[in-house]
């Protein structure tokens, strides 16, 4: 698999696992999980970034 691909595609699984962490940080009123679900989302959103940038730039 390309690795554009790939980092699309694993930034894309990372965003919803950050999501699913927020939410059970929000429903268990645990604001440590909440705050490690946010992060993560960001991180899943400049993963898939870079695999977009890569795939513009032909790698």
């Amino acid at each position: 698999m390309k690795s554009s691909i790939r980092d699309k595609a694993e930034g894309t699984l990372r965003k919803a696992k950050g999501k699913v962490k927020e939410m059970a940080g929000k429903m268990t009123d645990n604001p440590k999980l909440e705050t490690k679900g946010k992060a993560e989302k960001i991180a899943g959103k400049a993963q898939e970034k870079v695999g977009k940038t890569k795939k513009l730039l032909g790698k």
